[in-house]
This record gives C-alpha cells, sequence and structure tokens, in this order.
C-alpha cells in the first residue's frame, strides 16, 4: 500500500513538473528603457533640459550630488525561451548645469565631443 501511495505521488509531480512551460509568465521591465539612437543625440555641454527633452527625466537623481543622473534599465524575462535577463545604464554627469562626462552600456557618437552650439 505504501509502495501504490510513493508511486502515484512520484508520478503525478512528474506530470506535473512537465507542464510548468505551459504557464506564461510575463516579462518584467524596470526603468528607463533608452534607444540607441536617443543616446547617440547627447552631445557635450547640453543642458539638463536638453537632456531631458532627448532622453527623458532619469530614474536616480543623487540625493547629494545634483550634478549625477542615472538612467537604469532592466529586463527580468518570464520564460528563458524568450532570452536573458538583462541590465543596462547610463550615468551623465553636469558641471555648471552642462553635460561634462556620459559613461555607460552604450556606446556614444562620434560627434559628442562636437557641442551643438557650434
Amino acid at each position: 500500500m505504501k509502495f501504490k501511495n510513493i508511486l502515484v505521488i512520484l508520478i503525478t509531480s512528474l506530470m506535473l513538473s512537465a507542464c510548468a512551460d505551459w504557464i506564461f509568465r510575463i516579462d518584467v521591465p524596470q526603468g528607463n528603457f533608452l534607444d540607441e539612437k536617443d543616446v547617440k543625440k547627447l552631445r557635450i555641454n547640453m543642458s539638463k533640459e536638453q537632456v531631458v527633452y532627448v532622453l527623458g527625466k532619469p530614474v536616480v537623481e543623487d540625493s547629494f550630488d545634483h550634478d549625477t543622473w542615472y538612467y537604469l534599465y532592466q529586463m527580468k524575462r518570464g520564460m528563458k525561451k524568450r532570452g536573458d535577463d538583462f541590465r543596462k545604464e547610463l550615468k551623465i554627469f553636469f558641471v555648471d548645469d552642462r553635460v561634462t562626462e556620459v559613461i555607460g552600456d552604450f556606446e556614444l557618437s562620434e560627434d559628442f565631443a562636437t557641442p551643438l552650439d557650434q
């Protein structure tokens, strides 16, 4: 009798685990999605208003240093067959409300060092 119960439980658990891929799980995006073409529009000496116009408001502004903005984006995949989880970030540094440096997971345009005024 005990062997039958264990066998039934084992078979039931195997059958239920086979159905695990049938459950739909959504992808969970968080943060600012930045397009590569928008990041390439950044130029040195842009004002904060111009950066907001191009990229939108940053996810995080440093509480102690108002001249550093963080754009973060994270995608947590619900199902592995849709791809891997990933995270991208971009940091923008300002001096006197003008862009001085941009670092992160995005490639800047070749014209980044050329200000818009020229």
